[in-house]
């Protein structure tokens, strides 16, 4: 990723439902706090409510729906094609799936290769896929949370970057242990996003190692490029529309 502008990385993101982590970026990137930008908002869903968080804070969004490129899974690479060419046009090197219900394939994460993230509402690898939530309390654990992590060709089983965790009460429902895990995306995906900004992220194999930061007065870390991310994983896609 590119350090000319300061450490100021281009984001897209990728949304399907309502955007509340969207919102948590964009706030973010808006403070200060997130040393990012959000270039480009892509909805596979016309009229979500996270198109509307994007236009609110003047940030380009467009509307890609898998439907216009033929039956899925066929039209999977096409439709990816069409997502690469927006992001690559608004100059994206860190694309953050937000809430985003596809499953990415080869023609996106070979575009982006080491450059996808995702945010997933369990502490992985317990629970990948829908209804983790749910997964969680069917199955009496006492701790949840959330997970970010590197999207590959599985479902959700890339390189963990960050994750946080929240206690299961006794009366919890679904419902509940959702909001509250909603409450952690909110908290690890700008912290995920940040770190990889700053070039403190190094994946070795299956481990993802936090750099530390840069001490007072030597200056910032370069943010990662191909060769300190990539060789290890590539890219997948958690059905949570958050």
């Amino acid at each position: 990723m590119d350090s000319r502008r300061g450490n100021i990385v281009s984001l897209g993101v990728l949304v399907s439902g309502r955007g509340t982590n969207l919102q948590a970026i964009l706030d973010g990137c808006e403070d200060g706090s997130i040393p990012a930008r959000v270039e480009v908002v892509i909805s596979n869903r016309p009229g979500v409510p996270a198109l509307d968080r994007a236009y609110a804070k003047g940030v380009p969004a467009f509307v890609v729906e898998p439907g216009e490129y033929g039956k899925w899974p066929g039209c999977k690479p096409a439709y990816e094609r069409k997502l690469v060419e927006i992001l690559k046009a608004h100059g994206v090197e860190l694309v953050v799936l937000a809430g985003y219900d596809r499953l990415v394939g080869e023609t996106f994460l070979e575009a982006f290769p080491m450059k996808v993230i995702n945010v997933h509402p369990s502490l992985l690898p317990a629970f990948p896929g829908l209804n983790a939530q749910k997964q969680a309390l069917d199955y009496g654990v006492k701790v949840a949370g959330a997970s970010v992590f590197f999207v590959d060709l599985t479902v959700d089983g890339g390189p963990i970057i960050t994750q946080g965790a929240c206690p299961v009460y006794e009366d919890d429902t679904a419902e509940t242990l959702s909001q509250r895990i909603l409450e952690i995306e909110h908290r690890i995906l700008p912290e995920a996003i940040t770190l990889i900004a700053q070039g403190r992220v190094r994946v070795e194999g299956r481990r993802v190692k936090i750099l530390p930061a840069p001490q007072a007065g030597q200056g910032k870390v370069e943010p990662p490029g191909p060769a300190s991310l990539a060789g290890t994983c590539g890219g997948t896609g958690c059905q949570n529309n958050t």
